[in-house]
Parts: structure tokens; C-alpha cells; sequence
């Protein structure tokens, strides 16, 4: 294959990623604005229907780590496509409903098809890419989670408008059936499958860690926190998580291979890199509430200034590259990290009063910094994995990212909630609160970025190829 066709091929690979993984994204934020239509067609409450996001997130936290070997095993191309075929029937179900108990299984059906749709979208990425072509294709496929949650409340807001909460999920059909053709055509049929035995009590002890950490994370979001109940599942999540790494470092043929971990850019963005995943996805979560809750603005108005964070996921795209070989993933991450941490406690000192040009700057810069971050985190976590690792690393990351993107809403909800119960009610105070214990995580992952090796990722980045080039004297 020749470089040109090459880059057309990776190209349409990481389009062909992103677009399902933005349906799997809008679906997941879109759902929370229809909550209260939804439930008077149920005949019960809000809180009640709130049973089909728990079911999606729960399906999500125990497929997830199957989905490395059920890519090696029956290919990726049909793991890939059949998800899409998956998610597109079970979000047409979810339309269809008329009960909750069928609305929730259609849920978790859906949940089944995301859990593959998104870590396979991610791992023909990465085997359709060249290093060159690497940061490029992984900035594509990050965006769906920049993007989906600020478009997700206002789409949501403007089909409950014109239209009925069915199309919520009727939407994703036709998006499916595109993604689907789109995936038959573009990605070449799958040449080789591995019949590596099913670890199942790796997947047991995998899977129901995954479940017991996510149903705590779901937990914490609770009016009146379950005190007894956060402790079981926080002892069965441990002790499950303890089980599933002693199971995978002895194991021949493990679910997934840990020896991943010891490779430095992969360690640094899935642990300090968790750390400012759970502080940026958290915005999407504040800001709404701020707005609506201590500013006093409608969801429209809110949902309006809140675009200002996707001008600024868009506005960075084109700079995110250069900046990345002019100065290297280490430089970036530490200085834009410092500046995103400086842009959240700036988003809690925000008041109903300010000038609305400040609170669109704010909001704006801290959109430029989030894609900065997240795609350089990102990419960096790919960069050094090899061949038969890439597989394990996928799955191990998007379990984690997974994870820690409930994690920030939950810490978020929780920090809230400790503010205004001790001070009697919620005002703008609290959300100054939980916007500065969100940059004080943000900030705990700095110093490992800072102990990173200079030339970290440079393969990918091209930084120290291109010192190295700059320092060698000219020929001749």
C-alpha cells in the first residue's frame, strides 16, 4: 500500500471511529434532559427512569474488558460492525418503549453494543495508523467526548421542543445505519483471528470490579448517600480488583496483559492522566447547574454559553499538532495543565453578575486547554504500545477513561452536595468549592508529568526528531 493510499485509509478509519463514537457519546448525555418527560409517560418518577442510565453504565463497566478479546477472536472489522448493528436496534427499541422494564432492558442492550463499539473503533485507530499519522487520527476520535457533552443538553432541550423524547433515540438510526455501511466499505475484512482460550475468571473478577466501582460511582450521586451500602461495594470493588490483577499476572492467556503498565507514556496518561480527565469532564456537569441553579438563567441561556467550550475545542484542533512537535508531549501537558487548572478555579469565581464576555473568555480558554490536554494525554497513551500490546492497551485505557469520567462527575456531585449541606443551601459559594477541589486534582497529576522522560512520546510527537535534526551540522 503506498503512503498516499495509506493516509486516505487512516483517515477514514478515525472518521469512521469518532462518528460512532460521538452517537455512542450524544446518546449517553442526551438522555438526562428527556428524564422528567419520560418518566410522566412511565407513570413514575424521574429517579425511577434514571434506572436506564445506571443500566447503560453498568452494561458498559462489565463488557468493556471483553472487548480486547473479542476483537483478537472474531476480528475487529466484525466486532466493530456488528456493535454499531447493536446500538442502532437497541436505540430504536429505547424509542419504542412504552414501559420502563422495557425501556431498561433495551438500555442495557444498547450498553452491550457501546461497550465493544468504542475500545474496537479505538484499536483499528491505532492499527490503521502509522506513528506519523498517529496524533492526527487520535484527535479525531477524541472529540466525540469533548463535543457530545455540551451539544447533548441542547439537542436534548430542542427535540423536547419540536418533537417527542422517543426521538432522543430514534436519532441514532439513521447515524447507525450510515456508520454501519460506512464500516463494511471502509475497513478492510478481518485477515487474521487468534483462539486465545476466554479467560472467564479474569472477565469474572474484571468485570465485577468494574461493576461494583461503577455502581458506587452512581451511588455517590444519590440525595441521601447509603453509607453501608458504599462500603460493600467499595470492599467488593477492591477485593474484585485485587483478584483480577493477581489472576492477569499469572495467567497464560490473560483477559488483558498488565505488562502495558510498565511502559512509561502509557502509565503517566491512565494515572496522573485520570486525574485531569475527572476535573475537565466534570465541566460539562457544573457549569449547567451553575448557570441554571446559582445565576438564575434558563436551559437555553445556559446552554448557549456553554458553546463557548466547544469554540474552543474547535479553535484548538489545528494548533493542537504543531504545538506538540514544536515543543513535545512533556512541555505541553505540564505548561497547559498549569493553565487549565488556573481556568477552572477562574470558572468558580464566575458570578450572575459578570460581564458575559468574561464568562464566554473563560470558558473559551478553558475549551482551548481541555482538547490540548485530552488529545495530547491521549495520544501519548498509544504512542510507545506495541504490536501485541495494542490490543490489552486499548481495553485497559478505555476501561479506565471510562471509570474516571464518572469518577470527576461523582467527586463533583459529592464536593456540591458536602458544600451546601454544611453551609445550609446551595448557592454560588458551593460551586466555587467544587471547581477548585476539581483543579486541585487536576493539579496532583502535574508532577508526573514533570518526572516524565523529555523525549516521552517523541516518536509519535516528532519534537526530539526534530531537535535531533536541528542539533546535527549541516553536510558539506
Amino acid at each position: 500500500m503506498d503512503p498516499s493510499t495509506l493516509r486516505g485509509h487512516a483517515l477514514a478509519v478515525a472518521l469512521l471511529a469518532a462518528g460512532a463514537l460521538f452517537m455512542e457519546n450524544l446518546d449517553a448525555t442526551i438522555i438526562a434532559t428527556g428524564l422528567p418527560t419520560m418518566a410522566r409517560d412511565f407513570h413514575t418518577t424521574a429517579i425511577a427512569v434514571n434506572v436506564g442510565i445506571t443500566a447503560y453504565l453498568l452494561t458498559l463497566a462489565i463488557f468493556i474488558p471483553v472487548s480486547g478479546w473479542t476483537a483478537a477472536r472474531f476480528g475487529e472489522r466484525r466486532v466493530f460492525a456488528s456493535a454499531i448493528l447493536i446500538f442502532t436496534i437497541a436505540s430504536a427499541l429505547c424509542g419504542m418503549s412504552h414501559t420502563l422494564p422495557l425501556f431498561t432492558a433495551s438500555r442495557v442492550l444498547q450498553g452491550i453494543g457501546g461497550s465493544m463499539m468504542v475500545p474496537v473503533g479505538r484499536l483499528m485507530v491505532l492499527r490503521a495508523s502509522t506513528k506519523a499519522q498517529l496524533m492526527k487520527a487520535i484527535a479525531y476520535t477524541i472529540w466525540p467526548a469533548l463535543v457530545a457533552p455540551i451539544l447533548g443538553p441542547p439537542v436534548g432541550g430542542w427535540i423536547l421542543s419540536f418533537a417527542s423524547w422517543p426521538w432522543m433515540f430514534l436519532l441514532n438510526v439513521p447515524i447507525g445505519v450510515v456508520l454501519f455501511a460506512l464500516a463494511m466499505k471502509v475497513v478492510p475484512p478481518d485477515r487474521e483471528t487468534h483462539r486465545d482460550p476466554f479467560d472467564l475468571p479474569g472477565f469474572v473478577l474484571a468485570g465485577g470490579a468494574s461493576f461494583c466501582l461503577m455502581y458506587l460511582l452512581e451511588s455517590l450521586q444519590a440525595q441521601h448517600l447509603p453509607v453501608v451500602k458504599l462500603v460493600v461495594l467499595l470492599v467488593l470493588a477492591v477485593t474484585l480488583g485485587v483478584g483480577a490483577v493477581v489472576r492477569m499476572r499469572r495467567a497464560k492467556d490473560p483477559l488483558f496483559r498488565l505488562e502495558v503498565w510498565s511502559i512509561e507514556t502509557f502509565r503517566v496518561s491512565n494515572a496522573a492522566g485520570s486525574l485531569f480527565r475527572m476535573a475537565v469532564f466534570s465541566v460539562p456537569f457544573l457549569l449547567p447547574l451553575l448557570f441554571q441553579e446559582a445565576f438564575g438563567l434558563d436551559p437555553l441561556q445556559s446552554g448557549s454559553l456553554t458553546m463557548a467550550v466547544f469554540a474552543g475545542n474547535l479553535a484548538m484542533k489545528p494548533l493542537t499538532g504543531p504545538l506538540l512537535k514544536r515543543y513535545g508531549f512533556r512541555t505541553v501537558l505540564i505548561v497547559n495543565g498549569l493553565a487549565t487548572v488556573v481556568l477552572l478555579v477562574a470558572c468558580g469565581w464566575l458570578r450572575a453578575d459578570s460581564s458575559r464576555w468574561l464568562v464566554l473568555l473563560v470558558l473559551f480558554l478553558g475549551g482551548l486547554g481541555r482538547s490540548m490536554e485530552l488529545t495530547a494525554l491521549t495520544t501519548m497513551g498509544f504512542a510507545d504500545l506495541p504490536e501485541k500490546l495494542k490490543g490489552s492497551g486499548t481495553t485497559l485505557a478505555t476501561t479506565i477513561n471510562q471509570m474516571t469520567t464518572s469518577l470527576g462527575v461523582a467527586v463533583a456531585a459529592l464536593a456540591l452536595h458536602v458544600s451546601a449541606m454544611v453551609r445550609g443551601g446551595m448557592s454560588a459559594f458551593d460551586f466555587r468549592v467544587a471547581f477548585c477541589v476539581m483543579a486541585g486534582l487536576a493539579l496532583l497529576g502535574i508532577p508526573s508529568f514533570v518526572a516524565m522522560h523529555p523525549d516521552a512520546g517523541a516518536a509519535v510527537s516528532g519534537a526530539a526528531v526534530r531537535a535531533e535534526r536541528e542539533a546535527t551540522p549541516a553536510e558539506g
